[in-house]
């Protein structure tokens, strides 16, 4: 018999999916993720990004902050706590032209369902150094409004790392906290929009550092990060800049390879929702919510956000379709 409703991530969005669903009497099943070793490094392991996270102080109702892991692991509770299956696995292949829909897990099971709710977030892109991978939380990060107003980043200096209006945004963002952002970009000019690269430029506390890569992140196990090492590309120079943090701001890139193309992607692989404010996605019965499908905003809380609004979305869905 086919599932009312199959949800695929463990992120915020498909947990906040999950509650929502279940308590209309869905019956929801999830999927969060297998526990592996390609998962770990893509950053891809169950209860997502978040989990990966230290304190989290800007989601609502947690006056004074919540450990990242421990907020998942709040959702997932509740989320099972109103009858929601979980299974421990990857979705590996999906087949949207049938109805129901046909999805197969890492384990080889074969699960049908009236409606899927895409959930499976998007990894942020880095540079791929193991001494990057060390640091990760501890210095490194790749979300700003995220953990920009630490107190280990503030009054201190840090580096961001790209050169588009992500970095730009990212190293403005910054200087609200940091004493000195450095940005880092391997050209000599941004590739921002002509208005952001003037006002990063025109920032009194934002230092670029043209034509240079990141070489190495330093730190040690009692401080984490306290500096990083640049690579000067074309004058072929080494130089070693004191920071607290390097935020990376090279892009994000949507999970979406198990779908194989059968949903509309935007020009960044990020799905499509033709509606405005509604989860829809290109093949009807097929809903998307969170990063997968958000290219703009990227915060725990609008991903929970769009998840609650699948949920509702689907439930209607399925009433319309005569499936109780």
């Amino acid at each position: 018999m086919a599932e009312k409703i199959v949800i695929i991530g463990s992120g915020p969005a498909g947990w906040a999916c999950a509650i929502y669903a279940a308590r209309a009497n869905l019956t929801p099943v999830i999927y969060e993720g297998a526990i592996s070793e390609d998962n770990r490094l893509k950053g891809t392991l169950p209860l997502g990004q978040l989990n990966l996270t230290t304190e989290v102080e800007n989601f609502p109702g947690f006056a004074n902050g919540i450990l990242g892991p421990d907020l998942m692991m709040a959702m997932r509770q509740q989320a099972e706590r109103f009858g929601t299956r979980i299974f421990t696995e990857d979705i590996v292949r999906v087949d949207l032209s049938k109805r129901p829909f046909v999805l197969e897990d890492t384990a080889g099971q074969m699960t049908e369902a009236h409606t899927i709710v895409i959930a499976t977030g998007a990894s942020a892109n880095y540079l791929g150094l193991d001494s990057e991978s060390a640091f990760k939380n501890r210095g490194v990060s790749a979300c700003a409004v995220c953990d920009g107003a630490l107190p280990r980043f503030r009054n201190q200096p840090v580096v961001v790392v790209g050169g588009g209006d992500s970095a730009c945004e990212e190293a403005n963002y910054l200087t609200k906290f940091a004493s000195r952002v450095y940005i880092v970009h391997r050209r000599d000019q941004f590739r921002a929009s002509k208005i952001m690269a003037e006002r990063t430029l025109k920032n009194p506390k934002i230092e670029p550092v043209w034509n240079s890569v990141v070489d190495e992140v330093l730190g040690d196990d009692a401080a984490g990060l306290h500096s990083v090492r640049l690579a000067d590309v074309v004058a072929k120079k080494k130089r070693v800049v004191q920071a607290t943090g390097m935020f990376v701001a090279i892009g994000h890139t949507p999970n979406v390879k198990f779908l194989n193309g059968q949903l509309q992607l935007d020009e960044k692989g990020f799905i499509k929702l033709p509606q405005p404010f509604r989860t829809y996605t290109s093949v009807e019965g097929v809903f998307a919510a969170g990063d997968v499908a958000d290219p703009v905003y990227k915060q725990a809380i609008t991903a929970a956000g769009m998840g609650c609004k699948a949920a509702l979305d689907a439930e209607k869905y399925l009433a319309e379709k005569g499936v109780h």
